[in-house]
């Protein structure tokens, strides 16, 4: 089909999809959840192909790649979305006004979802599945580097449609190709929200290019200031696990900001990186405070092109600050308003950082690992957003919905 085409079905499909019942809406996502498990050969197969064209060395390679194990995960987060409450329907507020009319502002779908994103099939499951359940059709547009995998998942996805009687163009796969891009950045008359899925130049590309409006996802530069009255060992145990949990995630920790006072403790934290193979880019007084206790190939100079940077690999950068507003100015002026961190314990610092630093989620004593992966209570989140218009963290079931406006009234007219 041409692109138009496919662009008019989704919409056609979308107006459909909210009369759906709670019922269905659950049997689906059930089935789907049941049917990745059971179709788990073929999907690693379509996935190997994937990986056959990438570089183990490219830090996408992580995110590209699934596993047995990632895909029961995937299942428990749709089983987990289908047990989620509704969206839709709530009445988020109501009044009476004088002249006897009653309104309420009810939430509904956005409408026609696109996502465009890189090596992340994962996706692929996760923002059907949010969708659905709130209601919302999908297009989407995936990266030539998961176009097997994709096809894959999507067309186990589109047999668990037919099944349950749900049309299929409630959620379509675009083309690969650049072309398929510019089509939907344009489609004003289809598409109503557009979200960008992976790297900042993606997410730039998308931005400056779009006539639908976008919801800027998934950029994360983070950092972890370890302050002058941090608890050495809790500190350590945070950092290492911020760093190494899972490197090319978007809430993986990038620059340890550290006290001046506390370089003396920089070798122990070390410790845990080292043995995880973390390459450090250390300032002058971080370099001259580890160049004796870490591995001299793991240790090099930091320059001003380390501090800013989103790794997505075992790599970091370690930044020396003389005090609490030091460390709160150097991370308001390289933060991509990810996931930020303090380490302390006095509160005056931690709830002045809390207040200071701008950032879609801000933690005190607690690894930045906890953004993503459905942490926060809410079901698979559909990305983790950085912007303050509409939505802001963690996207899931709520932040898919808009509202509007429902009022009855008995004959009233206006003078």
């Amino acid at each position: 089909m041409e692109l138009q085409q496919i662009f008019k079905r989704v919409k056609q499909a979308s107006r459909k999809l909210n009369m759906l019942s709670e019922d269905k809406i659950k049997k689906v996502l059930e089935d789907l959840a049941t049917k990745a498990v059971e179709a788990t050969d073929t999907i690693l197969a379509a996935n190997q192909k994937d990986l056959e064209r990438m570089e183990t060395s490219d830090p996408k390679y992580d995110r590209l790649k699934l596993t047995p194990e990632r895909i029961a995960s995937i299942a428990a987060d749709i089983r987990n979305v289908a047990s989620l409450p509704s969206p839709l329907g709530k009445v988020l507020s109501e009044r009476s006004l004088d002249n006897g009319l009653d309104m309420k502002k009810v939430s509904v779908p956005l409408g026609v979802i696109g996502i465009i994103y890189e090596a992340r099939p994962n996706v692929t499951f996760d923002v059907f599945s949010l969708c659905l359940r709130s209601g919302n059709a999908l297009l989407l547009k995936g990266g030539s580097d998961a176009k097997d995998s994709n096809a894959a998942i999507v067309k186990l996805i589109h047999e668990v449609l037919g099944q349950n009687g749900v049309d299929k163009d409630i959620v379509q796969l675009l083309p690969p190709n650049r072309e398929a891009t510019h089509k939907m950045l344009h489609a004003v008359d289809y598409v109503d929200i557009i979200i960008p899925r992976g790297s900042q130049g993606l997410i730039n590309y998308v931005r400056e290019n779009s006539k639908v409006p976008v919801i800027e996802t998934g950029a994360g530069i983070v950092h972890t200031y370890f302050d002058a009255y941090a608890d050495l060992q809790r500190g350590k145990d945070i950092v290492v696990n911020a760093k190494t949990r899972r490197v090319s995630v978007c809430n993986a920790l990038d620059c340890l900001v550290i006290h001046e006072d506390r370089l003396p403790d920089l070798a122990e934290i070390g410790k845990g990186l080292a043995e995880k193979g973390v390459e450090l880019f250390a300032d002058a007084p971080a370099h001259a405070a580890l160049k004796d206790s870490y591995p001299d190939y793991m240790l090099q100079q930091a320059t001003e092109e380390h501090f800013g940077t989103e790794f997505l690999s075992l790599k970091m950068s370690v930044k020396t600050v003389t005090g609490l507003d030091e460390a709160i100015e150097h991370i308001n002026t390289y933060t991509s308003q990810h996931s930020e961190a303090i380490i302390s314990d006095k509160e005056e610092h931690v709830e002045h950082f809390l207040k200071a630093v701008d950032a879609a989620a801000v933690y005190a004593n607690t690894s930045t690992a906890f953004t993503d992966g459905a942490q926060f209570g809410l079901g698979a989140e559909i990305g983790i957003s950085t912007q303050k218009l509409h939505a802001r963290g963690p996207m899931a079931l709520d932040e898919l919905t808009s509202y509007k406006w429902v009022v009855k009234g008995n004959g009233q007219v206006r003078p």
